[in-house]
């Protein structure tokens, strides 16, 4: 039976990757886009795969659970990679509920719609259930989060993902869902919205606009090229072990302050400005609540059982991922602007 795949939050920053992987890949494959069209949520970013014969897009959120049940009864969906989250830590500190609604509730909807729909045969289907490292809380100078690392979020955001996560396993357990779940690190890379921060700093540097590095920029974190992730995702669909858990990272730790001037040093040879001139913008501000201090993810088990490694170095993927963003400024000023927001319906609702 061809699968007919169902991704959430398809046009978002990793989504947009994911869905272009599978639509080009697997061209006997139905893929169909969920996604809300939050301000994170931009059809732009699929351009370039939207008329393929295997690909539709549908505009409705988690949250209404009826429109996921009419969807899936009208596409017949097999399968779920799930995507679909809000994803900002700030933004989770200034209104956590956003963040339970949609990370945990709208989770559950899912969860229910795949139960009933796949009643029966429950282990012919799979939920993947994308997540985040920041489940499991914090490290310190040593050590690395594995598949066994106890959850300890300390952001309503990695709360909101653990519960998520824990819903997930809980309907594996109890009736049997087929499930796998990837706990990935920071992505990087084409099509990310401007309130990360590589986005943000490049847009910054850009507009030659100040740098507003968290506290002494210590913080640490395990980076990852957003293509990397969707070939990690791609292999654990396809070849993971049922309810089981994948850790996805680039071994690839960085404080946040070396990225920054690293990141100030290329982009000021893409500029052809002089030496130093972009680490002048750099300005340390207050730190935010609850700053983990440092993620770093051990992630031998998806090499050592499905092969899967890093395919760039980050040299190497944070140049092409700024040659992208000085090579789309119409994409970039669109999103700074709000000007994508206007797509879908000129794109769907116009036709």
């Amino acid at each position: 039976m061809s699968k007919k795949i169902l991704i959430t939050g398809g046009a978002g920053f990793i989504g947009s990757h994911v869905v272009r992987l599978f639509v080009n890949r697997y061209p006997d494959y139905a893929i169909v886009n969920l996604d809300a069209l939050t301000y994170a949520g931009n059809l732009e970013n699929l351009s370039d795969i939207e008329n393929a014969t295997n690909y539709k897009f549908e505009k409705a959120d988690i949250l209404d659970a009826a429109a996921l049940a009419d969807i899936f009864k009208k596409h017949e969906i097999t399968d779920i990679i799930h995507l679909a989250a809000e994803s900002h830590v700030d933004r989770s500190i200034l209104s956590p509920l956003d963040f339970v609604y949609t990370n945990i509730i709208g989770t559950v909807n899912l969860l229910n719609v795949a139960k009933e729909a796949w009643k029966g045969d429950y282990q012919n289907h799979r939920f993947h259930h994308v997540s985040t490292d920041e489940v499991f809380g914090t490290l310190g100078d040593s050590g690395f989060f594995t598949e066994t690392t106890p959850y300890s979020p300390n952001s309503p955001y990695s709360a909101s993902k653990a519960g998520s996560d824990h819903f997930v396993r809980a309907y594996g357990e109890t009736y049997g869902l087929g499930y796998v779940i990837t706990n990935c690190s920071n992505n990087y890379g084409p099509n990310h919205f401007p309130e990360k921060l590589i986005p943000l700093f490049i847009n910054n540097i850009i507009n030659n606009k100040p740098l507003p590095v968290y506290g002494k920029g210590d913080n640490t974190r395990d980076w990852l090229y957003v293509i990397d992730h969707a070939r990690a995702i791609d292999v654990v669909f396809h070849q993971g072990k049922n309810h089981d858990s994948y850790n996805v990272g680039g071994f690839n730790e960085w404080k946040n302050i070396d990225l920054v001037k690293l990141l100030c040093k290329q982009m000021d040879v893409k500029l052809g400005r002089e030496a130093g001139n972009s680490e002048q913008l750099i300005s340390y501000v207050k730190d935010r609540p609850g700053h983990d201090l440092r993620y770093a993810i051990d992630a031998s088990k998806i090499n050592k059982e499905l092969g899967w490694k890093p395919s760039v170095t980050f040299e190497e993927g944070l140049s092409a991922t700024i040659d992208w963003y000085l090579e789309n400024e119409a994409w970039l000023k669109n999103v700074t602007s709000g000007a994508y927001q206007q797509y879908y319906e000129k794109q769907y609702l116009d036709r």
